[in-house]
């Protein structure tokens, strides 16, 4: 039955009675007004402006909360008032002239249900479209966040999560599809029961196992299917299914599985990587399902939606898992790749084997000291996971330019390269023969001539032994100026004669004892290295930025060519290749340099170089840091922290420090 409603006075605003069939009501306030709507069929309300007036700001909130969906307002005024009173409330549907006939009520009530029920239609559209909206929002959101996760457990995690959540599930569960080696059967695939969550059972302990891909199991029967499946009570399966839902979990928890939607992730290629089982759909999401009872009244079944946007959501999962798998191989294609470059670095050179490894362990450990610290200079210096790995890697392969020095420069041990020595050796053996033969021949001369008298032999003996011995020493020196240490300047003016000193060759021309290339390598003041052969080894930074910078390295990585180019330079501008100064060096870089010189000090003994204590090495670059070359606060991490210890052998951890 049609209904209005009179706020106001009956007999002030109508004019005879009511059109047939049209019930009345007078009300005083708006909530009395409010108690007597009709939510389905709606009212016309013939409003007094007096009324109007007196809750208007009330009344206009009502009507924009959803009001005008259960209610069409007419006033009723002088003709002389009606523009003001259209003017005063715009909210009015319409305004009709004191006192109200029959005839327009009729009119007006006919017209106002309609109204009413297109007002209604719109709202519903309304809503439909902003849920709608909502859910497709959410599942860009989710995708979002889907495509950000590379590492794949907490991407598995994420993926039933947001169904769940999504659906209002209280538990779910998880399941990949393993393909096995045939590739014309499927005798070998199984699925694997990757993940389980339930939020009314969180102490449940979860075992991964695997189990045959068949049509035995609701997860098995949806991989094979490729199908959606949606089960209002899981103990009552539709008459002819082929799979079983087992009730072993539910009798060993006390847990009662009702509702079951399961949906299958399906790749880019429609192929099923993977299932999504959501069990019990909740009515209200805070609900815990304890005690058991509690399922028949708060579990309902999934929705056409539930199972629209879950197998949307699905989909979008598919497609991250099978890209998180790819970027997960891709990186360990990678990462052998670096393993494969730091092998052909060392193999150039095996006494430093290991030193890549050691460097990119002290440099990730200083890197992590920096990152959790909340006070001091460092306090506002973050480093992201990515930028960890960046770390490793330009600390990993900060040497590689090594394979574009000359082996022989690269491990040169002494000043002299082995085959000059051996020539020295074969020189002086020569010499040493020669003043044999000429003592020997000199003396049988005389005895030849009958000159020999005792007398002059051992005078001749005396003389061979002194020159003889002069020669050893020779040798000896040049053996002693050979070695990698500091030359003292009587050494080196020793050393600059020897040019001087000549013997006879086997076609009887004078030869220097050493020629002036030699006596040049020989003169070397610290080391073993000549000028050219230092900026020689020192050109494998360059290599190194040259040969780093061809690889293409994705945007979180794409520092690690200048990271690993500055890891000899100083705070001073004393290093090398470029002198940068501390403001241009990246801190990376400078963290890695106290990792480097550590560790080129204390490694074991090489031909160039004897193992240095650890005590000291900290001192050694303690004097760096005091003469402004290194970093200071990131050496004091380095040492209160004791990141030191992560390569030295733990055993003799404490011997070495003491040594």
């Amino acid at each position: 039955m049609a209904s209005v409603l009179i706020w106001g006075n009956t007999r002030d605003l109508l004019a005879g009675s009511l059109p047939p069939g049209v019930s009345s009501r007078e009300v005083a306030t708006l909530a009395d007004l409010q108690a007597h709507l009709d939510d389905k069929g709606g009212a016309l309300v013939l409003a007094d402006p007096a009324h109007l007036e007196s809750e208007r700001a009330a009344l206009e909130a009502w009507l924009r909360a959803g009001g005008n969906l259960q209610a069409l307002f007419v006033a009723v005024a002088e003709a002389s008032e009606a523009d003001d009173v259209l003017h005063r409330y715009p909210f009015l549907d319409d305004l009709l002239f004191r006192p109200v006939t029959s005839a327009r009520i009729r009119l007006r009530l006919d017209r106002g249900l309609d109204s009413i029920h297109n007002r209604r239609v719109i709202a519903q559209l309304d809503g439909a479209l902003s849920r709608k909206s909502e859910e497709l929002h959410e599942l860009n959101k989710i995708g979002v966040a889907l495509s950000a996760e590379r590492d794949i457990n907490k991407l598995l995690e994420l993926i039933l999560a947001k169904s769940r959540e999504i659906t209002a599930a209280d538990a779910g569960s998880l399941y990949l599809v393993e393909r096995g080696k045939e590739e014309n059967g499927n005798t070998d695939d199984q699925l694997r029961f990757k993940l389980a969550q339930n939020d009314s059972l969180t102490d449940i302990a979860f075992e991964e196992r695997t189990m045959p891909l068949n049509e035995a199991s609701i997860a098995g029967y949806v991989a094979l299917t490729g199908q959606p499946l949606n089960v209002a009570d899981a103990y009552h399966l539709p008459t002819g299914s082929t799979f079983q839902i087992s009730r072993a979990f539910d009798q060993r928890s006390g847990y009662r599985t009702k509702s079951v939607l399961v949906v299958p992730m399906k790749d880019h290629q429609d192929k099923v990587v993977g299932v999504v089982q959501l069990i019990n759909k909740k009515r209200d999401t805070k609900t815990v399902l304890r005690p058991v009872s509690l399922v028949d009244e708060a579990v309902i079944p999934f929705t056409s939606v539930d199972e629209e946007l879950v197998t949307s959501l699905a989909s979008q999962a598919a497609v991250a898992f099978e890209n998180a798998l790819l970027i997960q191989d891709i990186r360990r294609l990678f990462e052998s790749f670096v393993k494969a470059s730091v092998t052909a670095i060392e193999s150039r050179d095996p006494t430093t084997s290991g030193h890549s490894n050691r460097v990119a362990t002290l440099t990730v450990g200083i890197a992590e000291k920096v990152d959790s610290l909340d006070a001091g200079l460092f306090k506002d210096i973050r480093f992201t996971r990515d930028q960890i790995q960046e770390i490793r890697y330009a600390s990993l392969l900060h040497d590689f330019g090594k394979v574009g020095v000359r082996e022989k420069v690269l491990i040169k041990g002494k000043k002299l390269y082995v085959g000059e020595m051996l020539l020295i050796r074969q020189r002086i053996a020569y010499v040493k023969r020669t003043l044999e033969a000429e003592y020997l021949r000199s003396k049988l001369d005389q005895v030849m001539a009958g000159r020999s008298s005792p007398e002059l032999l051992a005078q001749m003996d005396r003389d061979y032994e002194v020159r003889r011995g002069e020669i050893e020493h020779v040798y000896r020196m040049i053996g002693q100026a050979n070695e990698p240490t500091i030359l003292e300047e009587e050494s080196v003016n020793a050393l600059m004669d020897l040019p001087n000193r000549t013997f006879s060759d086997i076609e009887g021309n004078r030869q220097p004892f050493l020629t002036h290339n030699e006596v040049g390598a020989l003169s070397i003041r610290r080391g073993s290295l000549s000028e050219k052969e230092r900026r020689e080894i020192e050109s494998h930074v360059t290599h190194t930025f040259r040969f780093l910078s061809q690889i293409p390295w994705t945007g979180e990585f794409a520092r690690v060519p200048e990271i690993a180019y500055a890891h000899h330079e100083k705070l001073d501008g004393t290093g090398y290749p470029r002198k940068l100064t501390a403001a241009e060096i990246p801190i990376q870089s400078k963290m890695m340099t106290i990792s480097d010189i550590f560790d080129a000090l204390v490694a074991w003994d090489r031909p160039y170089k004897k193992s240095v204590p650890v005590e000291k090495a900290l001192n050694i670059l303690g004097e760096e840091a005091a003469q402004g070359k290194l970093d200071l606060g990131l050496l004091q991490l380095f040492i209160e922290a004791k990141i030191y210890e992560k390569t030295l052998p733990r055993a003799g951890t404490e011997a070495q420090v003491a040594r």
